[in-house]
């Protein structure tokens, strides 16, 4: 069961060739499950706002549509996950990725991810 990052998601609906081919084949493998966490959505939401992401819709229409045409399963922020990222080590400055971090150890998830911030913690990741 694999969990993308936000990167991961962006490449997979607008620009596949940025996805290594490992991620490309995870993806396309009709065993894997595909989860987002919630707070993807925050973190598309927002730079979009800041204009630091285009795109052809509004953010909580695309974040839907890219659910439901990618099979996505999301994954809520629970009280639990939100703490744990507060406990992880500083290695990522960016509290989204430290919530995605969370999750995957909390849903024993690997992380699709190229981000090698993500990599380093203890928690299972692929690119």
């Amino acid at each position: 069961m694999l969990l993308l990052d936000t990167c991961t998601l962006l490449w997979l609906v607008a620009d596949q060739r940025k996805l290594s081919s490992r991620a490309r084949k995870l993806l396309a493998s009709a065993h894997t499950r595909l989860h987002v966490s919630a707070i993807s959505a925050f973190e598309i939401g927002i730079k979009a706002r800041r204009r630091a992401l285009t795109l052809p819709l509004p953010a909580e229409q695309w974040y839907a549509e890219a659910l439901e045409f990618h099979a996505l399963e999301e994954i809520p922020i629970t009280g639990a996950i939100a703490a744990a990222s507060t406990a992880l080590p500083p290695l990522h400055a960016d509290p989204c990725d430290r919530m995605i971090v969370a999750t995957a150890r909390a849903g024993g998830l690997t992380v699709l991810t190229p981000d090698a911030h993500i990599h380093a913690y203890d928690v299972k990741a692929a690119w």
